[in-house]
Formats: C-alpha cells, structure tokens, sequence
C-alpha cells in the first residue's frame, strides 16, 4: 500500500477512534438489504408519461402505502394520499377546497402528516439514518427525525410530539411539510434509475426530461440511437445535426431547436421558401393536442425537405472517405436518373414520387449549393454555442455510456451485433478488427473524442458518431441499412423494409444470451441483459421477457407513436432486494386525471427473477466500493494506529 496515500487517508481519519467508527459503519451497511433500482427506456421526449412514472416509482409507492393501510382506511383514501405524494402541491390545493372550516382543515393536517410520516418510516427501513435524512428537505429535517423516531413506551413526550405538529398548522407550514415529505417518499421508494436510451427525438418534451434528471438523486444513462445522434450533433457533426432537425420537422417539434435550444431557423426556412412547395412525403405528423395552421405546417414541410436533402448530401463524402463503413450502396442520389425521375437499386428500377431535387446538381449530386453550406455552417455554429443544450448534453456524457454492468446485469440499449451463426460481427477501423465488447468501447472511445474535440468535424471520431447512428454494425442501430430516402421516394414498401441484425431474433435463446454476459465478465447464471430499442409488440402477444428470462426488452413504447403497434405505453422495471418484476403501463391521458380520479397507469406486474435470498448491498456495485473503503481503512488501521 502506497504509505503517502494512506498518510493522505489519515487526514481524514485522525484518529483511532473516526476509523473504527467508519469501519463499523461500512461493515453495517453492506448487511442492510439492496435498494431498489428502476429501469426505463425509449422515452422519446414523453415528459408527461415518465415523471409520473418517475414519481409513482411505477406503483412503487401505491404498494408501500397499501402494505400500511390495507384495512385501515378506505380505498379512495389510499389512491388519494398516493396522489399526495405524486403531485402534492396540485392535490393539496384540490383537498383543502373541501373543507367548510379550520377546524375540520386542522383535523385533516394533523391525520396527512401523521400519515405521511409512517410512509416516509417504512421507505426508508432498509435505509442508514444517515441516508434518510439527506432524502429529508432541510428546513424541515430535525422536526421529520422527531416525528419518525418517536415512541409510544411512555407519555413522557407525547405532548411534545402534539404541540409540535400544531404548532406546524398553526404557522402555516403544513403545506410545506406535506410537500416535503411527498417528495422524500418518492426518493426513498426509488434508489437508483437506470435510463436505457433514447432520451430524445418523436415527442414534445424531451428537454423537460433531461432537467428532470439532471435533478434526480442517482441515475445513469445508457446512450440510445437518437441520443448519440444529438451528442454528434453538437460535437460537430453536421449530418447529424440535419437529422436532428429532420426529425423534429417529421414529428412537428421544431420548437424544440428555435424555442428550448435557441437555434435560429430563419435561415433554413428561408433556403426552404426559395426551393420547395407542398410535398406531401414530408408533411409533418402533427400532435392532436398541438394548434399548428395550415400555414404553419406547409412551412415545416418546407424545411423538411430542405434538411433532408442537406442531409443527404452530407451523407456521401462520409460514405466516400470511410470504405470501412461498408455502406457504397447508400450513395443513392447517384443512383438517380433526373431526366426520368426514377432510381435504381439492387438492379431494379423504381419511380420517384414526390421528387424535391431542385437544389441538385445531377453531375454532382452530393455537392452542397453554398446557401445549403451557409445554412448549414450557422446552424451549426448556433447549436454549438446553444447554453442548455450544452449543459444537457455534458450531463449525457458524465452520466452515459455505450453500456453499463451494474449489480451483475448488462445494460444496453440496443444491441451486441452478431452474424447469423451466432458469431461477434467484426469490423475492422484503423486497421485492427473489433468484435463484441471490444467494439462498444471503441465505438464509446470515438464518441468521447469527438465530443473533446468539437472543431475536428470530418475527422473518424465524427463520423462514427453518425455510423453508431446508421451503420450495419452499429449496437446503437441494429440493421443492415437505414431506408429513409427510400420511404420518402418510393411507393413500393418492400424497399422500406430494414433487415434487423440476427441479435434481434437470436436474443430469444439463453444460450446466446449466456455467451454475451460471459463475454462482458457477468454471471450467465445470475445476470440478466435489459434492452430498450425494439418496441414489444405485446397486442401481437410479444413476450418481454425472453431466453428464460435472461433477457428482459423494456422498449414498450413510451412514444405515442408507436402505442398503437405495441398496445401498451411502455414497460418499466423494478429490481429490489427480492428480485425483478416487469411493470406495463397503459396509455398516461394527463395529470388532471390522476389528481381527480387516483388512477394510475399501471397494468400487470410479471416476476422476471426471484431471489432466493434477500440480496445485499455487499452484493451490489455500491458494496464493492464499500468492501474498497474497508480494505483502505483496515490497511489504515494497520499503518498508523496497531504498530
């Protein structure tokens, strides 16, 4: 052991007695029992939808209130004190109007509070007093501590305890108290949150869920396709950055990069004015609960057509300069006959329709007018310099990563690609050949580099940002090719088709889910690949669960888009110390239901895994940390204080 390290310890633990203390302590927690993580994906900016399942814990918290309360009061008044602590100051606000006068009111408080503060003791039972009082809000710490660990063995205090809660009504500080509380429970009830992918892109909101996070107590974050389009985006990638734009034009949320991000558009839209009309491939899909005119929406389709073919253009020299990618076949604006209006692939020869190519040049199809380079250029720069984008996307960094081993699971949002004989798919870069883990973290080392490095924007790190976007070998894809020029331009839906990476259908044997937690050093036995990406089909009779359950797809379809294909909203999971279940969302209508109903968006809970002990921290990656600690100060103990 470094003895200057252990001397720099020792500052810390002057003493004897400080490091006995800790020891004790670490030694205490390892035996206390795991938190509980939750585990989400593909939330594609639907706010709504996930800070309600953010804070119900998906049913976490309706359980604890239940486990308390079932057959103590009525259930109206259970689905009434968990919407208290999902939405306390909007339910608060609903409950006192109900009341003729103080007295009754007074009453009320005094039963909220005693209530809420037996929720807050069993959330926090498996935790340190410690832990529980840095959950608690400050203003209101020393009197909750009261409350929580008084006894009823004697009267002595029990006056003390009265007065102070009246004293608490009386001032005007039970609202405060109330709300406070709430959000304690929720933090209690949840240790830790895993997102796994796909933070942005299709709905309104996903800045609101990146604040949201970047204000949750413990989370981690494993990339998605769109998320790692947005990194490149403000990395430098300008092919990234126009499908960014293309995207919210799709799915009208434009004002996603004028509005939240400060993006400047009237550029693009003036490029768009001068070029393009109607074209109905590129009309946006309107939200039903968004008033876009008619005029509106013809400008959005306009500037839909206009990045499009920016980014197709940007596509070919990065096609070009890297043959590595494998992806010759994707240079289609070459492959267009402009005469004729038709293309041909794969031998076979298709009309055009709804044709926008008046910014092409056919003897160079891929080269930017230099208003489209402008355009292209301030874009850029404005996405580079937008201050909330920059503060979102340097906590998707901090918090992020290609994949993540936690508590003996692997964690990754799409996929290990591997051939049809169930072999690691190779790509060479740079002259060496990657496979499997080994070429997540290149994959991950090239993401870091470009975003570094934002000024180097045709440099390999950059463009393999956007080949984890659309590359046949990229975990972050998952298929053979990207076909949206192809959906855009051709009626024949066959061409639409993306052949998916043999993962997809591989996954559902154990056997090959086995090998691939060998491969990344997890107990094939014990641990358990969670996947986003793919939304379950369950209104086909899909199973999430799969292999044995050694593989768990929790994609269920947050995105409204595609709820209409899986039949559910979305799937969660829940990871305790007793073991996993799956939970099913239903659609989440709005936040007023909740608070006048009570109903949640809850549907069955499936048991994935069970433990057959109570695992414990000493069992988690906390624990291993914690074992680190208690081997430094035992080395500590031996240095300074037994000689």
């Amino acid at each position: 052991m470094n003895t200057k390290y252990l001397d720099l310890l020792a500052q810390k633990y002057d003493s004897e007695e400080k490091v006995v203390t800790e020891i004790i302590n670490l030694e205490a927690i390892l035996n206390l029992p795991k938190g509980t993580e939750h585990f989400v994906s593909d939330l594609h900016g639907e706010y709504q939808a996930f800070q309600h399942v953010l804070r119900n814990g998906s049913g976490r918290v309706k359980e604890k209130i239940r486990d308390i309360f079932n057959g103590v009061i009525f259930e109206k008044e259970i689905n009434d004190l968990a919407t208290l602590v999902y939405y306390p100051e909007e339910k608060l606000k609903l409950m006192i109007n109900e009341f003729d006068n103080e007295q009754e009111l007074n009453q009320w408080y005094k039963e909220i509070i005693e209530r809420m503060i037996k929720v807050i003791s069993y959330s926090s039972s498996k935790y340190t007093r410690s832990k529980l009082r840095k959950a608690l809000p400050d203003q209101f710490a020393y009197i909750i501590e009261e409350l929580l660990y008084k006894t009823d063995e004697s009267a002595n205090k029990e006056q003390y305890y009265t007065k102070m809660v009246q004293q608490i009504i009386s001032l005007g500080q039970a609202d405060k108290l109330i709300t406070g509380l709430a959000y304690s429970t929720q933090r209690l009830v949840v240790d830790h949150l895993h997102v796994v992918g796909d933070i942005y892109d299709r709905g309104p909101e996903p800045d609101k869920i990146m604040e949201a996070l970047i204000n949750y107590h413990s989370v981690d974050i494993q990339w998605g396709n769109h998320d790692a389009l947005w990194i490149g985006a403000f990395a430098g990638s300008k092919v990234c950055l126009a499908n960014i734009i293309r995207i919210c034009a799709r799915y009208d949320n434009l004002d996603i990069i004028e509005d939240v991000y400060g993006i400047n558009l009237r550029p693009l839209l003036n490029l768009a004015e001068k070029y393009y009309e109607d074209n109905p491939a590129f009309r946006p899909k309107v939200h039903s609960d968004k008033m876009t005119t008619d005029h509106e929406k013809i400008q959005i389709t306009k500037i839909h057509q206009a990045i499009s073919m920016i980014q197709f253009k940007l596509e070919s020299p990065i096609i070009k300069r890297r043959p590595n990618f494998n992806m010759s076949e994707r240079l289609l604006l070459e492959k267009i006959d402009y005469d004729k209006n038709e293309i041909t692939i794969h031998g076979k020869t298709y009309p055009l329709e709804n044709a926008c190519f008046a910014t092409i040049n056919p003897e160079q199809p891929d080269q930017l007018l230099e208003e489209e380079q402008q355009v292209i250029d301030k874009l850029l720069f404005s996405i580079q310099h937008s201050e909330k984008l920059a503060r979102h996307m340097k906590f998707l960094m901090k918090k992020g990563s290609l994949y993540l081993k936690y508590n003996g699971n692997l964690l990754i949002h799409g996929c290990i690609p591997l051939d049809e004989n169930e072999k690691m798919e190779k790509m060479v870069i740079e002259g060496k050949t990657y496979a499997g883990r080994d070429l997540l973290d290149v994959f991950e080392h090239y993401l870091r580099h470009a975003f570094a490095y934002p000024e180097e924007t045709d440099d390999l790190a950059t463009d393999m940002v956007w080949y984890l976007w659309t590359g046949e070998y990229s975990s972050l894809f998952g298929k053979r090719a990207m076909t949206t020029f192809e959906r855009y331009f051709i009626s024949d839906k066959e061409t639409h088709k993306e052949k998916k990476n043999p993962y997809y259908y591989l996954r559902e044997n154990e056997e090959t889910c086995r090998r691939i937690l060998k491969d990344f050093d997890l107990n094939p036995d014990q641990g358990h690949i969670i996947n986003g990406h793919t939304p379950v089909k369950e209104i086909e009779g899909e199973n999430p669960i799969k292999a044995n359950g050694k593989m768990i797809v929790i994609d269920g379809g947050f995105s409204k888009a595609y709820q209409s294909k899986t039949g559910i909203a979305g799937y969660t999971l829940l990871y305790n110390s007793y073991g996993m279940q799956l939970v099913a969302h239903q659609h989440f209508n709005s936040k007023e239901e909740v608070l006048m109903n009570g109903t949640d968006v809850l549907s069955v809970k499936r048991l994935v895994d069970k433990e057959l002990e109570r695992k414990k921290v000493s069992e988690t990656n906390v624990g291993e940390e914690l074992l680190q600690e208690l081997s430094l100060l035992n080395s500590l103990m031996e240095y300074r204080y037994m000689n």
